[in-house]
């Protein structure tokens, strides 16, 4: 078991030191063991940090990740409500999914046109079935 310094750990993890406390103070990360009055964190964390991380540049908001991560409170129906919770998110993911994929369309055919604005390639393709 490797420990880490809250900077080596931020480093591995391609976020902010002040990130890493962020997720502490939130309830994200658990807190971890000090010794001289420094934090020191397993290298194992790392996992968590970058579920975090890819949950957050999806769309997860922190509660919707301290659901994923921990589960609901005692007593609540676990596997129903988090299965609903991720057919919803899955869902709207799968609408983003859609509009990106049709904005790399509209790139990749802007990237093969010689047309000075996108109206102008629009225009050509409408009329004349290609740019």
């Amino acid at each position: 078991m490797s420990e880490l310094s809250i900077g080596q750990l931020a480093d591995k993890a391609e976020v902010n030191a002040s990130t890493l406390r962020y997720y502490e103070s939130v309830g994200l990360l658990p807190a971890p063991e000090r010794k001289n009055g420094r934090r020191q964190y397993d290298e194992r964390i790392l996992d968590r940090i970058h579920f975090i991380k890819v949950a957050q540049q999806t769309g997860f908001s922190i509660q919707e990740i301290t659901i994923l991560l921990e589960g609901f409170e005692p007593g609540d129906s676990l596997s129903d409500r988090w299965e609903q919770m991720a057919r919803q998110k899955r869902s709207e993911l799968e609408e983003r999914k859609k509009q990106l994929n049709s904005m790399i369309r509209i790139l990749d055919s802007g990237l093969s046109c010689k047309c000075l604005t996108w109206s102008e390639c629009k225009t050509r393709i409408e009329t004349e079935g290609s740019c």
